[in-house]
């Protein structure tokens, strides 16, 4: 899994590029706070490599919680700016710190 951030100049913008390797997955999102953990809205696209990868322009100088959903099973990404508990879910969410 990877997670890259390009600013823009022009805009108080970031765009992030979520990545997930998962060869054998059907369908990979991303939910989070920034979609409101709708698991329709952020679809990744799978690759020929079997990465799956997509973009979701975030404002900068926030954070937002986030979490992969593989084919129905929530999971992290290890290249988090930082964790933090959730009480709902009882698992950890995944914080990108823009």
């Amino acid at each position: 899994m990877a997670i890259k951030k390009q600013y823009l100049k022009s805009k108080p913008l970031c765009k992030v590029t979520f990545s997930v390797a998962a060869e054998e997955a059907e369908t990979v999102s991303v939910v989070g706070n920034f979609n409101e953990w709708n698991t329709e809205a952020t679809n990744l696209k799978k690759l020929k490599n079997g990465t799956f990868k997509g973009t979701v322009d975030l404002e900068k100088d926030n954070d937002y919680e986030f979490r992969y959903v593989v084919d129905g099973a929530y999971t992290n990404d290890e290249q988090a700016d930082a964790y933090k508990w959730n009480a709902y879910a009882a698992a950890e969410n995944g914080v990108l710190s823009l």
